[in-house]
């Protein structure tokens, strides 16, 4: 059933449905930080190629100027600032880093003949809204580097970028525990109920290799290590999807992911929008479930914007179309696909929004909202992911590049406060509740679309 999200307004004041693009994506790649499905955009290739004389002429007739700069303007048609070479001058350098990416999928060219408008989904509010919360928190001169990526579920529109600071290694970081969200999802596609679960256990080691298998069908498992749960709690007690869900409870979800298949699991995440930030496959490792990949904020909030819209996954994008004077050189429509059944979605959505509202946030100011924390293994990184029907967000904070083991989230200090250590709760979290509350503000709320009950209430094959 279609909705009006309560999430931003477009620039002519309307809410943004953003009408899904019905053509098919299952040849299509899912976006490795850069879109890879850029090179399709709807109407481009109005740049000429070199190899056609007629068209060459045409190129040469656009009135591109190469000594003047490109500029970038956001929703609403006001300029955000020129396409620097360098992101590290921008005021906006995820969104700045964001933009080349995708121009540089789309053609090449696109980055160097200069004087064109560049159209992005920013909207300015929810920018600010974005940058106000990551500053708050994370100083510029603070070593580790928080960035924030807001994106429309049933667009892929991604409404705000915010960084601390610019990152010559990027905004990639370990994930860290909302990847737990897809053998949950999994799970739940294959039957389990909210009240399966495991009794608990401080602590896990493979049966055996064969116990965790590749898409290849290659043993991955490592008997010889052992995982526990951080903070361990009281043991003899019994987990169940949602109260596993809440703790992030590492043990758990490695059963869980033995139980579901690691194939299945891994399979899940891409069909919802994961994907490395380097742009390599996503490795199949049996600690896959607890967020050993890099990947950036923006790909994070795609896989949990798919399940704000009932599991319609959509391109993440940041450009809109690229114009020169009044001619349109390219366009970037949504480009979407039914990736997860709306019931399996709704069932996802009612185990996250118990996390959320029974967890150190606490909800989401009344709205409907669900979300997760990340905390990587021995606080490499942390984060945290969310989203309401109409507004997806994930903020990570580490340090990006190969100096993250080197400078982990431990006796640090961010914005002036020192802290013990941080995980997804401590800092990503109230960045993402702040944002997100300034980001909705005025806008009437929506609710999510209840579970099936007859399907996913109570247990089925793992009972207390």
């Amino acid at each position: 059933m279609d909705r009006v999200p309560d999430g931003p307004r477009a620039a002519d004041g309307a809410r943004s449905r953003g009408p899904y693009n019905r053509l098919s994506m299952s040849k299509l790649p899912v976006a490795a930080g850069v879109v890879a499905a850029a090179a399709l955009v709807a109407g481009f290739l109005l740049l000429p190629g070199d190899d056609d004389g007629p068209r060459r002429a045409a190129r040469e007739r656009l009135p591109l100027s190469p000594t003047r700069p490109s500029v970038l303007v956001d929703a609403r048609g006001a300029v955000l600032e020129e396409l620097a070479g360098d992101c590290a001058g921008s005021r906006y350098p995820y969104l700045c880093a964001r933009v080349r990416d995708e121009l540089r999928a789309a053609d090449e060219r696109l980055l160097t003949l200069g004087g064109l408008t560049i159209r992005t989904a920013i909207d300015p509010a929810v920018q600010r809204a974005a940058q106000e919360a990551v500053e708050r928190r994370v100083g510029h001169d603070d070593r580790h580097v928080a960035a924030e990526a807001m994106i429309v579920p049933g667009t892929g529109e991604i409404r705000a970028l915010a960084a601390s600071r610019p990152s010559s290694d990027g905004y990639a970081y370990q994930q860290g525990s909302t990847a737990m969200v897809y053998p949950l999802a999994a799970a739940l596609e294959k039957g389990l109920r909210f009240e399966d679960g495991y009794p608990y256990a401080g602590s896990y080691r493979a049966p055996g290799y064969a116990a965790f298998k590749n898409c290849d069908g290659h043993p991955v498992a490592d008997p010889a290590v052992t995982i526990v749960n951080q903070p361990p709690r009281d043991h003899g007690r019994f987990t169940t999807l949602r109260g596993g869900t809440l703790a992030a409870e590492n043990v758990f979800f490695l059963r869980l992911t033995e139980r579901t298949g690691l194939c299945e699991t891994v399979t899940m995440a891409r069909r919802l929008g994961l994907a490395r930030a380097d742009g390599k496959p996503l490795r199949e490792y049996e600690t896959f479930v607890l967020g050993v990949n890099e990947v950036e904020p923006v790909s994070v909030a795609t896989t949990y914007a798919t399940l704000a819209a009932r599991g319609r996954r959509c391109e993440p994008r940041a450009v809109t179309e690229v114009v020169s004077g009044d001619r349109a050189l390219a366009a970037f429509p949504p480009r979407c696909e039914q990736a997860l059944a709306p019931e399996v979605a709704d069932a996802v959505t009612h185990v996250l929004a118990g996390a959320l509202e029974n967890g150190p946030l606490k909800g989401l100011d009344g709205r409907d909202a669900a979300g997760m924390q990340g905390t990587a293994d021995s606080f490499v990184s942390a984060g945290y992911a969310g989203y309401t029907p109409g507004l997806a967000a994930a903020v990570a904070l580490g340090l990006p590049g190969t100096q993250a083991h080197r400078h982990r989230l431990r006796d640090v200090t961010l914005a002036g406060r020192h802290y013990d250590s941080v995980d997804g709760h401590a800092v990503p979290g109230p960045i993402w509740k702040q944002s997100m509350t300034a980001a909705l503000a005025g806008l009437p709320a929506t609710p999510f679309t209840a579970p099936d009950a007859d399907r996913f209430g109570g247990c089925r094959t793992a009972c207390p």
